[in-house]
Order: C-alpha cells, then sequence, then structure tokens
C-alpha cells in the first residue's frame, strides 16, 4: 500500500457514494481520516445484523480508515477541523446542497485556510441547474441518469439494477478526479474543487445507450430483437447483448432462478455452434439454414437462435453447457449469484473476497480490492470503532498533549452536549 503514501484524506463523507471512493484511496495507501460526527455515521446502525455491532452496510465500506468524532457545531469542534484541514491533501464531503456552506466552510474558505487542498464534493445534481436542491438516492440517480428507462423487458417496468451504479459508481469517478486534481497540485501547488453529481455519473455509464439514442434518428437497431423503427427512445432489451455480436442468457437445467448461461454468437463461431447443437434440436441442417447464414440474418432471426439455444441447454447445467461452449470459442459465462461467487477458486484466488475480524462483529468477508497494483498490492484491514482513532489523530498530526485533548474534550470538541431534562423526557 504505497501508491499513496504520505498523502492524508479528511474524509467527512457518510453512507455508500463518499464512503467508496475514501475506501479506495485508503487502499492505495493513502491516511484516511473518517470524521464522524459523535453520533456516528448513520449507516454504522443501519440494517444491522450482529446486536450492538457496526453494520456490514458501514464495515463493507470503510476499511483502511481511521476514525475521529468532532462536533462541527462545537467552536472547539471546529477549531480543530481547521487544524486538520491545514494538514491534510484531501478534504472530501457528500452533505446535502448547502450544509456545508451553513457550517462555514464553503469552498472558498475551505480553499482560503489551505490552498493546496483538493477538495472532492458528491452531490445528487451537481451544485448548477434546476435540479441542484434536489436530494438523491441510489434508485432516484438510476432513474434521472437513463439507466432505469433502458434496463428490463420491452413490455414490463423499468428496473433498477443490483450493481449500485448510482453510489458506488459515484465514488469511483470522484477518485479519478480527485488523482487528477493532486497530480495537477503537484504541479501548480493550487488545489481545486472537484464535483461529481450521481445523476451525471450514471449517465457516463450509460453511453452505449447514448450510442443508440443517437443512431435511432438514422436507422433500425438490427441487434436488438425487439421492433425499433420509429422509436425516439433507446428500448428495453431484457437480456440482448445490445452489441455489434449477438447476446443473450440462456436457461439451463435445473431451471433454478440463475440456472443461465450467457452466450455471445460471434461471427467467427456460428459454424462450429450450430454444427454442435443442431443436430440435438432437430436440425442437423443448422449451419447451412439460409435463415442464418450471415449476422444480418441471424440478426433477424435471433428470437428461433436463442429458442434453439435454450432447447439444447435443457440437457445441461450452466457449468457444463459453458464447457461444452469453450471447447468450440464461444465467449460464455454463467450468471454467477453472490453464493456462487462467494465460493468461487478464481474470485478467491484474486482476494475479491476476503475474510477480516471485527472486535464487534467476529468473522465477515468484504470485497476485495479491484485494482491491482503489481508494486502496492493493498491489504484490506478492517474499519474504525466511532471515534478509535480520536486521541492518536490529534496527537499524532496536530502535536497535542494530553492536557489539550482533555481541555478540547470538557469543551464538547469530540462529544454530543448532555440532554436537557426537557429533551430526556422525549
Amino acid at each position: 500500500m504505497e501508491a499513496l503514501k504520505g498523502i492524508r484524506v479528511l474524509d467527512m463523507t457518510h453512507v455508500q457514494a463518499g464512503p467508496t471512493s475514501s475506501q479506495l484511496l485508503a487502499w492505495m495507501g493513502a491516511d484516511v481520516i473518517k470524521l464522524e460526527s459523535p453520533a456516528g455515521d448513520a449507516t454504522r446502525g443501519q440494517l444491522r445484523d450482529v446486536p450492538n455491532a457496526d453494520s456490514l452496510y458501514f464495515t463493507m465500506l470503510n476499511c483502511n480508515k481511521r476514525s475521529i468524532t468532532v462536533n462541527m457545531k462545537s467552536p472547539e469542534g471546529k477549531a480543530v477541523f481547521v487544524e486538520l484541514l491545514k494538514k491534510s491533501d484531501i478534504v472530501m464531503e457528500n452533505f446535502g446542497p448547502g450544509v456545508l456552506d451553513r457550517l462555514g466552510f464553503s469552498w472558498e474558505k475551505v480553499h482560503e485556510i489551505n490552498p493546496r487542498v483538493v477538495m472532492g464534493s458528491i452531490k445528487g445534481f451537481g451544485s448548477s441547474g434546476p435540479y441542484a436542491d434536489f436530494k438523491a438516492y441510489e434508485n432516484v440517480a438510476q432513474a434521472m441518469g437513463g439507466a432505469m428507462s433502458t434496463t428490463g423487458i420491452p413490455d414490463g417496468p423499468p428496473y433498477v439494477t443490483g450493481a449500485q451504479i448510482g453510489d458506488s459508481g459515484t465514488g469511483l469517478h470522484l477518485a479519478i478526479g480527485l488523482l487528477a486534481a493532486l497530480h495537477q497540485r503537484n504541479r501548480t501547488g493550487e488545489g481545486q474543487y472537484v464535483e461529481v453529481a450521481m445523476m451525471d455519473g450514471v449517465m457516463n455509464l450509460c453511453r452505449v445507450k447514448w450510442r443508440d439514442h443517437q443512431r435511432l434518428t438514422r436507422q433500425e437497431l438490427s441487434e436488438y430483437s425487439v421492433p425499433t423503427a420509429g422509436l425516439k427512445d433507446t428500448p428495453r432489451a431484457g437480456n440482448d447483448s445490445g452489441g455489434g455480436q449477438l447476446g443473450n442468457a440462456i436457461k439451463c437445467k435445473p431451471g433454478g432462478p440463475n440456472d443461465y448461461l450467457y452466450v455471445v454468437v460471434q461471427e467467427a463461431v456460428w459454424d462450429g455452434l450450430a454444427k454442435r447443437i443442431g443436430p440435438d434440436v432437430g436440425h442437423p441442417d443448422l449451419a447451412t439454414d439460409l435463415r442464418f447464414a450471415k449476422i444480418s440474418d441471424r440478426r433477424k432471426n435471433q428470437n428461433e437462435v436463442w429458442r434453439l439455444l435454450d432447447q439444447f441447454a435443457a440437457n445441461y447445467t450452466k457449468r457444463e453447457l459453458m464447457n461444452i461452449l469453450n471447447e468450440l470459442d464461444v465467449p460464455c459465462g454463467p450468471i454467477m449469484s453472490t453464493e456462487d461467487l462467494a465460493n468461487d477458486e478464481h474470485v478467491r484466488g484474486r482476494e475479491m473476497y476476503v475474510e477480516l475480524d471485527h472486535p464487534q462483529r467476529g468473522k465477515w468477508f468484504n470485497i476485495g480490492m479491484p485494482i491491482k497494483l503489481s508494486a502496492s498490492p493493498a491489504k484490506i484491514e478492517r474499519s474504525p470503532m466511532l471515534g478509535e482513532h480520536t486521541d492518536e489523530i490529534l496527537k499524532e498530526v496536530l502535536g497535542l498533549s494530553d492536557d489539550e485533548i482533555a481541555g478540547k474534550r470538557a469543551a464538547g470538541a469530540f462529544t454530543l452536549p448532555p440532554k436537557s431534562v426537557g429533551e430526556k423526557a422525549k
């Protein structure tokens, strides 16, 4: 973990999008200080599966970080934040619109305090435009960024994707922007403001759908299995590949919800594939059938191609069918469930499902580092307990003594004020 060694990140983000980004930076060696309110990140308690322990929602997004609690509503707490800001290379936030400004820390103020710091912000819709003040969640971003309208079956409702492209996808975009801004800072000495909107990130991840949106003005989309003549919108097309080569999910035995193999029928493999499956599905002349002779013909009749493949696949499991098609050099892959992946030799070998230990919850698993650096491989470490490193950070980063820390603690810099009698009664 040497790639970002020496880079300090002051992470004020919470929930998923921001923590995804800062966790990647931590895995690459940055010292990520998670600055939390005394109440902690809300996800510490959300969807909790072990009583009185941080939830998997929190632990899976905050590995390799240190935690400090700071009461940003107290003058002493704000003073601590300012001192940490002066010693940081990056500061990150994903508060609602205007929250940081109301605390007195607009980008202009942050830049004034530390001209070298890079500030990263995640917003639902950015800081400009008619939607700037709207709140966003994962599925809202998928809805407004174009993903939902193009996902699902043609005659059915739009669907969200299980991949968190709104939150985690936006976090990936922010990490790229922060690293670019950091590189420029090292060249110019000046930090800058990096903003990523969830809606923008989803639009970027849907770029091939924008390709098809523009093609619709000139032609039908022959690779789609649904009619596209006269359409103005890129359609939902089920499991169609949506690319230059035909592709679809083929149902295998025993017919469970994930007993499918995704198959791509390239031009070069059709002859061998047709000769292999033809005799078994009652079409020994399939390779010479004029309905499928050229890729343009197969596009027109692709639903029949999928029907014949489904008929053939009914006698095989997804792994058995994969072995048959691999011998024919047909690109394919089984639909992998979470259970499949959790026990997959390839996944474990690439350290993409990593076992960790936590003082509250015991053994658990996290997704590993997806970016492999040959000279600085990541070592995944558990997430921090709330405020676990408060004193350590104050001493190491700010150089405070025990007495100074005690004084700030007494002044309410790191804790919430005690509730009044009236508040307790509520």
